[in-house]
């Protein structure tokens, strides 16, 4: 396994204390890099930090409890990071949710409005909150976490689809207002992982996905931390503004 030396440089993993974020925030802990736990769920903090214990530099692991659908906890929560662990140099925003399994002239309007709050909301908040310091302090590693589902659509998904759409391309116009920094800022479109997650969608959605996958598994959680761990390290010294396949082979473009 490469390992990349981020070299004491602070992190911050929206949704880190399980799944995907958690993965990814162990890779930056054992890189040396400061990692800071943003999640809504105090509970999970904590209990992310136990399991966490004894990975990276002592006092290197933090968390802040955040809602991230709120900007005005959003720039707390910046605050908070910085006061912790110093000026944010890397963001991995992992946060989000699936939303119900309808098709769309069924599906609620609330629950539109829920999964396009935290999961496209909170991208922008996050994204709008955090990259400002990095353009003026002129370093900074952006990864959006999207999804296949923002390339070609689920069925029976519409807003966690549009949602992650969304992400891809507000990913690309932040990347070209931050290109002439050194300032990178990517999104990553992985297949489905068996996270927590899952437990929000129907066994029929899972089959679908996986069925859709031609390497005939989900992705790992591990296998989306080793990309994210070149993104987000100072060997990424040009890349932005693009999207970077996990699909397995589904994706078609």
């Amino acid at each position: 396994m490469i390992q990349y030396d981020y070299d004491g440089r602070t992190a911050v993993v929206t949704g880190g204390a399980q799944g995907i974020g958690f993965a990814i925030a162990r890779r930056l802990l054992a890189g040396h890099a400061k990692v800071c736990l943003w999640d809504r769920d105090a509970e999970a903090i904590a209990a992310a930090q136990q399991a966490l214990a004894g990975v990276g530099a002592p006092g290197a692991l933090s968390g802040v409890t955040v809602d991230v659908t709120d900007f005005a906890q959003v720039e707390a929560a910046v605050a908070r990071t910085e006061s912790l662990s110093g000026p944010i140099a890397m963001l991995v925003h992992s946060a989000g949710i699936a939303g119900a399994n309808l098709p769309l002239g069924d599906y609620p309007l609330d629950e539109w409005r829920r999964v396009l709050s935290i999961n496209l909301d909170g991208a922008f908040h996050v994204n709008k909150a955090v990259v400002p310091g990095m353009a003026a302090r002129d370093y900074g590693r952006v990864v959006n976490i999207a999804s296949i589902a923002g390339k070609e659509g689920n069925p029976n998904a519409s807003a966690y689809s549009a949602s992650k759409a969304g992400v891809i391309a507000l990913t690309k116009s932040l990347g070209k207002e931050t290109a002439a920094r050194n300032v990178a800022v990517n999104a990553i479109t992985p297949a489905a992982a068996r996270t927590r997650i899952f437990e929000q969608m129907s066994q029929q959605h899972i089959d679908y996905m996986l069925s859709k996958i031609p390497r005939a598994r989900f992705v790992e959680v591990e296998e989306v931390a080793a990309m994210v761990a070149w993104l987000v390290s100072e060997e990424n010294s040009f890349t932005t503004g693009a999207v970077f396949d996990l699909s397995g082979g589904r994706a078609t473009y």
